[in-house]
């Protein structure tokens, strides 16, 4: 961003001593190399400057904020994953997948270690799970096991 500014500010210095567009992005390449911007920018920033502009920044505008991790929005994200973990945070929220998942890996770090014991317990209850069923196979098999689809294999 600082480097941008630095190319706004050449390019209304530039303008004021008389350059074309194209002396100017010439210019902007020669000095800033690999950071330069772009040719249709350099462009529009020119014609702003030349229309009399005189404000380097960005005029404010609407939309969506930059980030959505602001303090309220962690607490809320962390009220809601305490509550219930099987909601999706982001539908309830109304905000973006993108921005619950940075708050949740980066700012709710007590729930980090709540959802790790969480997954050893599942983890047990899958081992335990499965060594009964290693047990009822390793016995006869019962015929009650079987689906009862296959009585309707053989005409009647």
């Amino acid at each position: 961003m600082e480097r941008s500014l630095e190319q706004r500010y050449a390019i209304k210095f530039c303008v004021r001593l008389g350059k074309n567009a194209t002396e100017i992005f010439q210019m902007l390449q020669e000095a800033f190399k690999d950071d330069c911007i772009s040719r249709s920018q350099s462009g529009r920033w020119h014609k702003a400057f030349k229309e009399g502009r005189e404000e380097v920044a960005d005029e404010p505008r609407s939309g969506r904020p930059t980030t959505a991790r602001t303090d309220k929005n962690v607490n809320r994200v962390c009220e809601v994953l305490r509550s219930d973990r099987r909601l999706s945070i982001a539908d309830t929220l109304n905000m973006s997948t993108f921005a619950v998942h940075g708050i949740v890996t980066e700012n709710a770090q007590g729930l980090r270690e709540a959802c790790a014991e969480s997954v050893e317990d599942q983890k047990e209850l899958r081992v335990s799970r499965c060594q009964e069923l290693l047990d009822l196979i390793q016995n006869e098999p019962d015929f009650f096991l079987f689906p009862a689809t296959t009585f309707f294999c053989f005409p009647v």
